[in-house]
């Protein structure tokens, strides 16, 4: 069976992986792309367990305010600032901000923990896995805090 050029592009879309990844994913699993998402999924954890001994000094800290009643603080690191400003960095910082505010959280492992607001299957900890695989580099949600109007 061979492998198409849209299935390639769908799954690079999906996972933001290289096409040479996808398109082995891809063969693994016999151009099942749902498939090859969950083989890449496996890839990128390894990848991501690989990378966690490494220093995460760079990045940024976020903040979400909805209504100017509720907030929340997160920092967030990584390796190298290069990463710090990519979009997919920056997205991940907006999503983990916008659910510390939702749903609040007492420490960073709890919030990791917590199921993620937009894909209940997932967790904050699966969006930084699958973050750190995309960019290569060890992501760390180093402090996290939550504001209120009228709460101590």
């Amino acid at each position: 069976m061979s492998i198409s050029k849209e299935d390639i592009m769908q799954l690079r879309e999906r996972t933001g992986a290289g096409i040479m990844d996808c398109r082995r994913a891809l063969e693994e699993t016999g151009s099942n792309v749902d498939k090859a998402v969950e083989k890449l999924r496996e890839k990128g954890l390894s990848a991501a367990a690989k990378k966690s001994g490494r220093e995460a000094k760079q990045g940024l800290v976020e903040s979400y305010v909805h209504g100017g009643r509720l907030g929340a603080l997160i920092e967030l690191n990584c390796e190298t600032d290069f990463v710090a400003r990519t979009e997919d960095f920056k997205q991940l910082a907006r999503e983990i901000a916008m659910q510390a505010a939702a749903n609040g959280a007492e420490d960073v492992d709890a919030l990791k923990a917590q199921n993620y607001n937009r894909d209940s299957s997932k967790t904050i900890e699966n969006l930084i896995t699958d973050t750190v695989a995309k960019v290569g580099e060890n992501i760390v949600l180093r402090r996290v805090a939550r504001f209120e109007l009228g709460s101590e």
